[in-house]
């Protein structure tokens, strides 16, 4: 296997990103011992890409790019102002040097229509993904799509949806990005999915059943690993999971517990936990 191992922007600060904010995240990622550094771009775009490539050659931290996508760019609703906005995401991607772009790409969070995804809106959602895959493909861009669970989407909720629409879009710049706290409210076990997405599978956000410490919850950890063992895995493993020590992070990601782990524990612990566990599959 061949493993980057990298922390969320939002393990060390909320979504709203300012540029003060993400300077902090990206020093904190590298001084944790972090590969990389997985950047949740703003929906309104206001990113400075050359400042930011420059502050992670600085630190030393390599990039990925995620987008999750808002409302007004729900694809089967508004596919032209979808495109739109993926589009621009890649080019900021491009423009820290970044070669991948995650994130919830097939609907805007919290949309929903009262139905399953119909064949119409699969067949919208998939001409959306091949232009952009297009314009990733110019840029050296793979994009990684992410199912969510129910409660938040109705389009991707599992593996297979993904792979079924990837299938459509026929675009070989087009990959999986899995989540464990989605994959376990969806799909049926934790090493299934890694094996159906196969070769597919760039991405995992990796967080436990609460948000919290690996190992404290509910997923099952040995399964998940196995998989990607059994897959020979490459790509990242990334961090989202979040402290409520984070000023604002339990109104932002609805956190209403407390956390028993600060920020930098939490980082520190997970990446800990990852790294033991890949050795135990070596």
């Amino acid at each position: 296997m061949k493993i980057q191992f990298g922390a969320s922007l939002l393990s060390y600060i909320t979504p709203l990103w300012t540029a003060e904010a993400g300077h902090y995240a990206i020093q904190k990622a590298a001084k944790a011992g972090f590969d990389l550094i997985e950047i949740l771009l703003p929906n309104n775009m206001d990113f400075d890409a050359t400042t930011v490539k420059k502050q992670l050659r600085d630190n030393n931290l390599d990039v990925a790019c995620s987008l999750n996508l808002p409302k007004e760019a729900h694809i089967p609703f508004y596919p032209k102002e979808a495109l739109i906005l993926i589009k621009q995401a890649l080019d900021k991607t491009a423009g820290v040097d970044a070669t991948f772009l995650g994130g919830v790409l097939h609907g805007g969070i919290g949309v929903f229509t009262g139905s399953p995804v119909t064949e119409a809106e699969k067949d919208i959602t998939a001409n959306v993904w091949g232009e952009a895959a297009h314009h990733a493909a110019a840029l050296g861009i793979t994009i990684g799509i992410e199912p969510i669970n129910r409660y938040e989407s109705y389009v991707c909720n599992t593996a297979v949806n993904v792979i079924e629409l990837i299938g459509r879009a026929g675009a070989d710049n087009l990959g999986v990005h899995l989540d464990t706290f989605h994959m376990n409210i969806e799909e049926n076990n934790f090493y299934d999915p890694i094996l159906q997405s196969g070769k597919l599978l760039k991405h995992l956000h990796i967080t436990e059943s609460h948000r919290g410490m690996p190992g404290e919850g509910t997923v099952n950890w040995d399964e998940l690993f196995r998989g990607l063992k059994t897959i020979d895995f490459e790509g990242n493993l990334v961090l989202e999971n979040f402290s409520s020590s984070i000023p604002g992070m339990q109104q932002a990601v609805s956190l209403w517990q407390t956390s028993p782990h600060d920020a930098d524990a939490l980082a520190l612990g997970s990446l800990n936990f990852l790294k033991q566990k890949i050795e135990e599959v070596q």
